[in-house]
């Protein structure tokens, strides 16, 4: 069954960028406008352009304790003698020179970054147009210091075409739809750009106002399947040539081993949502759908089998533990399938964990959030890792903390970390690990990956006069292949 109105509700409730989140953006996007006119970098400003998720009308709405990035281009005449790096650095000088943005600024290889006390941030990007010939734009490389020819505004109106040929704006939706499933479940990563241009790669211009696009979910089914069919094509990564632009081949952005996870996710979330569209009986098929997109899907419906299949799941997790927390190594499969969610409550507390030594002050906070990223080494560069992802036991992750809508810590408080190892493995080697540790640099602390099995991570707040604690995190599952 469909479910169109529980599609709507879906998409408005928890999927798309809320109304408070889009007009902070906006406020705060018309006030870096007005910074930069207003200030004295050299060149001259011509416009300026919405680019990525924002706009191409893909953005999504955060997972709770982390940000969503919207992008900006500032496209500018050349500078006489100036290299593709100037651009960039007399940029950050600009930022980092103003009391309103210096403590919000970092200066990246391709654009400067202002990260706001809450959950988003803006990458503003230099773009210079007409250098070289008419009509072109190219984005600064400061690392390399080269220029770079793009043409993001061509790219918009690419996603526009291919989504105006679906009824109900329904391509932009299935690619939120598909953006919130990568996330909130964690089983695959494929950068955004990928996945908008390979989406919309799924519909052709003679398909307008055809059957298989005429709403969400009917969209949605359509996509996956042609995604799936086009995936198995191509097992090896093939060349994703921007679709305005055949010199940039997006497939830069993913490497061979999360293709291949991608496409083996793309191809289970298929059958699973194939069998939800397909299911005549209501609840059989509410159920179905939950469990592809989660349990905020009609959540205001209640299924009366929906306890009883929660049950089975978890009694089937139950069986592979024991009280020791040496659980068998399917576990980790099933938590790929499933999620985190099927985990018993029992679980997050093996008898091996340490309590917190500390007193508790008369409020505990839960407004504490932690966020990880995946390193080859410490010093390497990295990508964001989800609660519940699986990684693969090799490298390391930084774990780091925020509170409240993304501020640091102050510095009256100290982060102290629990890290607690579960599976047989881990157990062995380490004896049952389950005890408080300090932050590797700052409030950052550094785990390399090495047992199979799925692991947790907390932080803790301590205030430095009083030495109670004042502030706890949800736990972070590291799910170790």
């Amino acid at each position: 069954m469909k479910h169109i109105s529980h599609f709507q509700a879906f998409l408005a409730d928890t999927v798309n960028l809320n109304r408070t989140r889009i007009d902070l953006l906006e406020s705060s996007v018309s006030t870096i406008q007005s910074f930069i006119r207003n200030s004295d970098w050299e060149p001259k400003v011509r416009r300026f352009e919405q680019q990525g998720s924002w706009a191409h009308g893909t953005i999504i709405r955060p997972v709770k304790g982390r940000e969503f990035d919207s992008d900006l281009l500032v496209v500018v005449d050349p500078v006489s003698g100036w290299s593709a790096a100037d651009y960039i650095k007399e940029l950050g000088k600009i930022f980092l020179g103003s009391d309103l943005y210096r403590a919000k600024t970092r200066v990246w290889d391709y654009c400067i970054t202002i990260t706001y006390s809450g959950d988003r941030k803006i990458d503003i990007s230099p773009c210079v147009f007409e250098r070289i010939s008419s009509d072109t734009y190219e984005v600064c490389n400061k690392v390399d210091n080269k220029f770079e020819i793009t043409n993001p505004v061509e790219y918009t109106r690419w996603v526009n075409k291919q989504n105006r040929l679906s009824g109900q704006n329904s391509i932009k939706k299935c690619t939120r739809l598909l953006k919130y499933l990568r996330d909130i479940k964690g089983t695959f990563s494929c950068p955004s750009i990928v996945m908008t241009t390979i989406i919309g790669k799924q519909i052709e211009w003679y398909e307008k106002d055809s059957p298989d696009f005429a709403d969400v979910p009917t969209t949605f089914r359509t996509i996956l399947i042609r995604l799936d069919a086009w995936l198995d094509k191509n097992p090896n990564l093939p060349r994703i040539e921007n679709p305005v632009l055949k010199s940039e081949n997006f497939a830069d952005n993913i490497d061979q081993t999360k293709y291949q996870n991608f496409c083996k996710f793309i191809k289970k979330y298929k059958e699973w949502t194939v069998e939800a569209f397909d299911e005549k009986d209501r609840d059989k098929s509410i159920g179905a759908w939950r469990k592809i997109l989660g349990s905020e899907f009609a959540k205001s419906v209640v299924l009366e089998n929906s306890a009883q299949a929660t049950g089975e799941v978890r009694r089937l997790v139950r069986s592979l533990l024991d009280s020791a927390g040496a659980h068998s190594s399917d576990l980790v499969e099933h938590v790929r399938e499933w999620g985190t969610w099927i985990l018993p409550p029992e679980f997050g507390r093996p008898p091996y964990m340490q309590p917190p030594p500390w007193p508790e002050a008369q409020r505990v906070t839960d407004s504490v959030y932690v966020s990880a990223s995946w390193h080859k080494t410490r010093e390497g560069p990295g990508r964001v890792v989800a609660s519940g992802e699986a990684v693969l036991a090799h490298g390391g992750l930084w774990f780091d903390v925020r509170v409240n809508q993304g501020d640091t810590v102050p510095g009256d408080y100290r982060v102290e970390w629990r890290i607690t190892n579960t599976g047989a493995a881990a157990l062995v080697q380490q004896n049952g690990r389950g005890g408080f540790y300090l932050p590797t640099i700052s409030t950052r602390r550094w785990e390399p990956l090495k047992y199979r099995g799925v692991h947790i991570s907390e932080a803790f707040i301590v205030d430095r006069r009083t030495e109670q604690l004042v502030g706890v995190s949800d736990q972070f599952f590291v799910v170790i292949e």
